[in-house]
């Protein structure tokens, strides 16, 4: 796939970009079981470029298996990428090790999908979300008594409810107190990995209405991780759609709703219930042949060419160029012409 060009200067809001990403690789070895020799590599990040623009939020969606959380695990050096740069807050941090690392995780943290796994289930949540403070800021004692709870009222809890364990709350509470951790050292990154996807719709639009709130009072910046194309587009300004490990279509939310370009984002917007019966009825469901291809040998050409309903011979061989449409929509598809614009997500 030809790589798209991502720059902070190709557009007015990546112009203050919080997070460049240029070529973004992540592979992951395949060992043989009797000399432990690499026989190959799982390609789950496969050279993405990616800007995310201060104080805005971006919506990374695809199955499954696409290598959304990678991806945004790299973002947050949590893996180390294995090719392409990543430039936070104009510093290089591709490279960063030790105490460099440590400090600059203060300023990018992660709202994980499961509530219930990423808390302590032994200690009490007061002292789960107080533990970032203690690490990176050295915090204790009385001031680290009443941050934290000022970070449970920040998210609509009683500070009381610090002496409870996991165990004792239910799953959009604890949602709540895994975005006040988070928030603990004041960071302008969070990168929320399916932060509503096991939560009732009810509790979902809670958690995101909090989210909004607190990006509008503290001018952070989310990457939203989701399968949900529904809620993404309620919460975010742009959205990039991931495949085997590549972004195959990137745009504002509302051109890639209502106007998707690539046929994966087709298939995945016709999976999406309407709540007019007769409108569900009458449109029609776009399903995908097959199942995704390993990323340990992902297809010649473009990748969904072995699923997709509109294949023609020259995908099943050629990595598809870069497109532009006229609503500013970025696409690798044959079926658009290939366009000379940079992309920009942010």
């Amino acid at each position: 796939m030809t790589e798209t060009s991502t720059s902070p200067q190709d557009s007015g809001r990546a112009g203050d970009a919080l997070v460049v990403g240029t070529a973004l690789q992540k592979y992951f070895p395949i060992k043989s079981s009797l000399l432990k020799r690499t026989i190959g590599h799982v390609r789950a990040v496969d050279g993405v470029d990616m800007v995310l623009g201060r104080g805005t939020t971006v919506g990374l969606v695809g199955e499954s298996g696409s290598g959304k959380s990678t991806l945004g695990r790299v973002i947050l050096r949590i893996l180390d990428p294995t090719g392409g740069t990543l430039v936070f807050d104009g510093t290089d941090i591709t490279s960063l090790k030790g105490e460099p690392l440590r400090k600059i995780r203060r300023d990018m943290q992660m709202i994980f999908q499961d509530p219930y796994a990423s808390m302590d289930p032994r200690s009490y949540v007061g002292d789960s979300v107080g533990e970032p403070l203690q690490v990176q800021l050295g915090m204790k004692g009385d001031a680290l008594a009443h941050r934290v709870a000022a970070l449970f009222d920040t998210v609509g809890l009683p500070a009381s409810y610090r002496w409870r364990f996991p165990h004792e709350f239910s799953g959009g509470q604890l949602q709540r107190l895994a975005v006040a951790r988070a928030l603990a050292t004041d960071p302008p990154l969070i990168v929320c990995d399916e932060p509503v996807s096991s939560l009732d719709v009810s509790t979902q639009a809670e958690i995101i209405n909090l989210l909004e709130d607190l990006q509008e009072a503290l001018g952070l910046t989310y990457l939203f991780i989701s399968h949900d194309l529904s809620v993404v587009r309620h919460l975010c300004e742009r959205i990039a759609v991931m495949y085997l490990g590549r972004i195959v279509e990137e745009g504002t939310s509302e051109a890639v709703y209502l106007s998707p370009k690539h046929p994966y984002t087709k298939a995945l917007l016709s999976a999406i219930p309407l709540p007019d019966p007769d409108l569900q009825r009458s449109r029609k469901r776009i399903i995908l042949s097959g199942d995704l291809p390993s990323p340990a040998n992902p297809p010649s050409g473009c990748h969904f060419h072995t699923r997709c309903p509109e294949v023609m011979d020259v995908c099943r061989t050629v990595d598809p160029p870069k497109a532009v449409t006229d609503d500013g929509t970025t696409v690798f598809c044959h079926l658009h012409p290939p366009g000379d614009v940079s992309v920009s997500i942010g």
